[in-house]
């Protein structure tokens, strides 16, 4: 079954995904119907660079497409995703899945009233460093995390633990495994160019004993997209940006008995683009009717973390007396 899809919201992301079902759609692997937008010049535009159709109403894809990509604000998710999933039109949501876990929850039960494949955007996990390093995780304890960015007028509807902070929550959610329970966690953040929080900390202990300590920022100099972590015997470095991962560990004594010190490895990395990796994945799993990759319920579990996170920052005594947007 060759599925018919479209893009809805082609704004800065919404336009990548536009150029990745283009692609698909030219091999073969799907058929592009339309893009979206409610501005027309922009969808126009990126209708003509894809050779496809254009409409300012997603409403009006309803019945001509299969399977969309959905790039809105997040205040707009759960508006547009929960009639189409209803319809039985597979939605691939960018993240975070919605704006509270009351939408998300509306998001999940339409997708199963309408027999639906729901994933959540967390591009992070299609990264291939971290794909190649997913199969050696084992138990990890203490991740360090950095993830800084400059600052730019995207994603200015919501702070920086819901923009990238919770790209590495649901990356920690993931690898510490899903019967893993947050048992605390605290949280500082602050304003620097907006009314909004643009750089936090977060510290999260779990119930298997992991500690994760995480910093954010989109008022940064430099870009930095890395994650550390120790596990059972191991070192773990990734980063991100540079597409790398490292597992270091104590190399076995020699034959005289001594110990010839740290062994690096370097993870073989197939340099596959993660946005195009998950697209293709997500019209899989929407075609064979198997699981999506990050289901809704995943969404949901990052959501419902970076809402502690957000709770907390909000009763630091320097920010209480702020009049910050939330």
């Amino acid at each position: 079954m060759t599925l018919r899809t479209a893009v809805i919201g082609v704004g800065h992301l919404g336009r990548q995904h536009a150029r990745v079902h283009a692609a698909l759609a030219s091999e073969g692997k799907s058929r592009f119907v339309a893009v979206c937008d409610i501005n027309e010049e922009t969808a126009r535009a990126v209708s003509s660079e894809r050779e496809t159709k254009w409409t300012t109403d997603w409403r009006a894809l309803a019945g001509d497409v299969d399977a969309v990509s959905l790039a809105t604000p997040t205040e707009s998710h759960a508006e547009i995703a929960c009639p189409l999933l209803e319809a039985g039109v597979h939605v691939l949501v960018e993240k975070p899945i919605s704006r509270t876990l009351e939408e998300a929850d509306a998001l999940i039960a339409a997708a199963e009233r309408g027999r639906a494949t729901l994933m959540v955007g967390h591009l992070e996990r299609f990264n291939p460093a971290l794909v190649a390093l997913r199969p050696h995780v084992r138990n990890p304890v203490y991740f360090e995390i950095h993830r800084v960015g400059e600052f730019t007028a995207r994603s200015l509807d919501i702070d920086v633990v819901l923009d990238l902070m919770i790209h590495d929550l649901d990356i920690v959610l993931w690898l510490v495994g899903h019967g893993v329970e947050v048992l605390d966690v605290r949280a500082v953040g602050i304003p620097v160019l907006t009314n909004r929080v643009d750089a936090a900390n977060a510290r999260i202990e779990f119930s298997s004993g992991a500690v994760a300590n995480i910093t954010a920022s989109r008022v940064g100099t430099e870009k930095i997209r890395k994650m550390r972590f120790f596990q059972p015997h191991d070192y773990v470095a990734v980063d991100y940006a540079a597409r790398r991962a490292s597992i270091s560990s104590l190399a076995p004594p020699t034959a005289a008995g001594t110990w010839p010190g740290v062994q690096v490895r370097n993870l073989d990395i197939m340099d596959v683009e993660p946005l195009r990796a998950e697209v293709e994945l997500f019209l899989e799993a929407a075609r064979d009717g198997k699981p999506a990759p990050v289901t809704g319920a995943e969404g949901r579990r990052a959501l419902a973390l970076a809402g502690r996170l957000l709770e907390r920052i909000q009763e630091h005594p320097i920010i209480a007396g702020m009049n910050l947007q939330f």
